[in-house]
């Protein structure tokens, strides 16, 4: 079973080949395919954490397509004062399909 963590996003995601994951939005280059930098590659016993040997592993997904995330209300009150605050906030989603790990 071979499976990696990437970093995406600002989080980081375990990831096999044919996994779907949704990421913040990245842009993809024309022909709708991105790389993702690997922090950990394990491959049947064997666990890779050092940095020269994960430079060599790509991990290659395509881009399913953009999407926006639930909306969330951020709501602030204050008692007795007469303040009420509301603003909303939706993320910039991408889908991809994890298509090859190298």
């Amino acid at each position: 079973m071979v499976y990696a963590v990437v970093r995406a996003g600002g989080r980081q995601e375990k990831v096999e080949v044919g996994t779907v994951v949704v990421l913040d939005r990245i842009k993809a280059s024309e022909d709708g395919t991105i790389q993702l930098t690997p922090v950990l590659l394990v491959d049947g016993d064997t666990v890779t954490t050092d940095a020269k040997k994960l430079a060599k592993v790509t991990v290659t997904a395509e881009v399913l397509g953009d999407l926006r995330g639930p909306k969330v209300v951020i709501q602030k009150f204050k008692n007795k004062t007469g303040y009420k605050k509301r603003q909303g906030f939706r993320a910039d989603l991408t889908r991809v399909k994890i298509t090859g790990i190298k």
